[in-house]
């Protein structure tokens, strides 16, 4: 017997029930997005490998998926590289493009590219998908979709409120409770500073930020091999364990960089942002170990964690003042946000939050008696489709009792019957699946009926 086909750890199928999930989400995201004034781009799923590299680390950089160049991609290839086994050096030779990593990098070489197209501030977002060479576990995913926002062309520190207004917004409309945390990149740069490592920063970044993951011991023992000194790891404890509200945190902080002009500033935009959304629902806590470990993000940092699923952040982003320095535009000020759908979708799968409608497809099924009662359906399914009902008919005259299996394998809850006793009387039989109702209707009664029924079952 052949072997099954397979797809690559870290990778999924979606089916048709599972792809209505996945739309809900995408669909929710994307409104809440459009009430806030952002405009939708797309970017190529490959990018250049030299728009890709060095912009995410060196951990990033090595989980970019690289394609191989083609034709002959060993033109040009000595022997000598071959055998040496320079495995950067052949990739550069051997790949010039490779899947992006993220969405934001991408975004900024847009930016720099349509520069003249654009007005400022520029307000996108963005669902698409993107790969990471990533060790697939639970919740962690080589390919999977990622909704961003961001604002390019202002400094205002009210585009951090509003985008945590809208992570406050969507999360409310899923019905899941999350805790949304806070961050500064300047403030961590602070920390370095006071701990007598400022040239540390990236390493103290790294490490801090894998403390959910890995626990604080394994972060102090990653500290040391950084190079970190066991005096600066020991000054780091106090603040990696800090509690309190935020403003008691605030307070502290304060007064511990108090000579980090730049640990000060950091601070201010923190409490900024708290201090315009204290009188809102969400869940918000200022997190000193919060790092998000890619280079590029300069000021308020944000990560948002589920309240009632073990499983990693399930939104994230930052400010990032010059992105697009690196393609030519310096200068250019960036924040954004980015729901991870996939990780959404695996916590209203454990909540079983979707509303009893995401699911169902096809609302009303006609059965298929014969060549003329199929006559008799069709301009009543036509008019019945425009407006808005999601109709279909039965493509063969099959037993009766496959049909109605049919309906209720799909979970389709309405289904016609038209007869010759239905026909004389210019009338359907539509049955409701879930009570087992059966009423003679006109075909222009279909939709309020249809209607009235959902309400009063919840179907």
């Amino acid at each position: 017997m052949a072997q099954k086909p397979s797809i690559p750890k870290g990778t999924r199928d979606f089916g048709s029930q599972e792809m209505s999930r996945r739309n809900y989400i995408f669909n929710t995201i994307r409104e809440v997005y459009s009430l806030y004034g952002f405009q939708q781009i797309e970017t190529p799923a490959m990018e250049n490998l030299s728009t890709l590299m060095g912009k995410y680390g060196e951990e990033g950089d090595k989980l970019l998926f690289k394609i191989l160049n083609s034709g002959d991609f060993l033109r040009g290839i000595s022997d000598d590289d071959l055998r040496d086994g320079a495995t950067g050096h052949l990739a550069a030779q051997l790949c010039e493009k490779g899947l992006r990593y993220d969405l934001t990098v991408p975004f900024a070489r847009y930016v720099v590219q349509h520069r003249e197209e654009l007005v400022l501030p520029f307000r996108r977002y963005q669902i698409q998908p993107v790969w990471r060479a990533d060790r697939p576990q639970k919740g962690r995913y080589r390919e999977f979709y990622q909704c961003d926002a961001d604002v390019v062309g202002s400094d205002s520190l009210l585009c951090e409120v509003e985008l945590m207004q809208i992570i406050d917004t969507v999360f409310q409309r899923f019905g899941i409770r999350v805790c949304i945390k806070i961050n500064n990149r300047k403030i961590l740069s602070g920390i370095a500073e006071m701990i007598g490592e400022p040239d540390k920063i990236v390493d103290i970044t790294v490490a801090i930020d894998k403390l959910d993951k890995i626990g604080l011991e394994a972060v102090n023992t990653e500290l040391r091999e950084s190079g970190i000194s066991e005096e600066a790891i020991q000054k780091l404890q106090p603040i990696i364990n800090l509690s309190g509200t935020n403003p008691e945190k605030i307070a502290t902080m304060r007064q511990v960089l108090s000579g980090s002009e730049i640990g000060q500033k950091g601070i201010d935009e923190v409490e900024f942002v708290l201090s315009k959304l204290s009188t809102q629902n969400s869940q918000l806590e200022l997190d000193l170990t919060l790092a998000r470990g890619l280079n590029y993000y300069t000021g308020c940092i944000f990560e948002v964690k589920a309240l009632d699923v073990e499983i990693g952040s399930i939104t994230g982003g930052g400010r990032y003042d010059n992105l697009t320095g690196i393609f030519g535009l310096p200068g250019l000020s960036g924040v954004g946000i980015s729901f991870g759908a996939d990780r959404i979708y695996d916590v209203l799968n454990q909540l079983d939050l979707y509303p009893e409608t995401v699911t169902t497809a096809t609302q009303v099924l006609f059965i298929n008696f014969g060549e003329k009662e199929t006559d008799y359906s069709l301009p009543i399914i036509a008019g019945l489709r425009s407006q808005g009902l999601r109709c279909e008919i039965y493509p063969d005259a099959s037993k009766m009792k496959k049909q109605m299996q049919y309906a209720n394998q799909k979970g389709i809850p309405f289904v016609i019957m038209t007869g010759e006793t239905e026909m004389n009387e210019g009338k359907v039989m539509l049955k409701n699946m879930l009570t087992g109702e059966q009423r003679l209707v006109l075909p222009e009664e279909i939709k309020a009926l249809v209607a009235f029924d959902v309400c009063s079952t919840g179907v």
